[in-house]
């Protein structure tokens, strides 16, 4: 989203070329696909080892995870009074929409459609995802080959009705004193200039809100 880590300078010494549609052990949908721009997104918006903000595999997953709640809360779960324009920008029931809405530098940097209407990525996005591959297709199968299957099977499960992973930010109903919706519906790189304004409530480090090098927010409770 706005204010997104753009992970593509660390890999510029390493630039090869490489499929996205995967070498040895990598399996990521095509990213002509609905599961595979998913995937894309999700592995363009997270840190791998050696990244800045990488922590460790278990919080890029979990902030893997985090992310696709977000698109999902924005598909689907809006929550009364707010309008679904309101939140995400669109008004849509396709999760390649809410990806998409805005253009190069809308809502998901470097995401968007080209002149024929098709899903597209600036090619540092698409770079950077191909030295990931090239890099997890390399020696014994490690984080990067994980991580990167990790994103292909969540997106893959979600476009197919079978996404399970749990979302750590639907219980939540305060922050400090002000009440809120529950689930996040935005997220943007963990630096505190960056914020999405309006009646977005930042979500503390005790209720998981920085994962992955990402700061994630819910909304202020209205009245309905």
């Amino acid at each position: 989203m706005h204010g997104a880590l753009n992970y593509n300078a660390v890999w510029l010494a390493l630039l090869v070329t490489a499929s996205v549609t995967g070498t040895a052990g990598v399996a990521l949908p095509p990213a002509s696909t609905t599961e595979g721009y998913v995937c894309c997104l999700l592995i363009n918006e997270v840190p791998f080892p050696g990244e800045k903000g990488y922590r460790s595999e278990a919080d890029t997953i979990t902030a893997m995870n985090s992310l696709l709640h977000v698109l999902d809360g924005r598909l689907r779960y809006v929550p009364p009074p707010y309008s679904q324009q309101q939140v995400a920008a669109v008004s849509t029931r396709s999760i390649t929409d809410i990806i998409t809405a805005g253009g190069t530098r809308g809502q998901f940097d470097g995401f968007f459609r080209d002149a024929t209407g098709r899903p597209a990525m600036v090619p540092r996005v698409t770079a950077r995802i191909d030295n990931l591959v090239t890099i997890a297709g390399q020696g014994q199968p490690g984080k990067f080959l994980r991580l990167l299957n990790h994103a292909a099977a969540i997106a893959t499960n979600y476009t197919r009705g079978r996404y399970t992973e749990p979302n750590v930010h639907a219980p939540l109903q305060r922050v400090g004193s002000l009440p809120v919706t529950g689930r996040a519906f935005s997220w943007m790189a963990d630096e505190a200039r960056f914020r999405p304004g309006g009646n977005f409530v930042r979500i503390p480090d005790q209720d998981s809100g920085a994962l992955g090098g990402n700061r994630f927010f819910t909304l202020r409770k209205q009245p309905k």
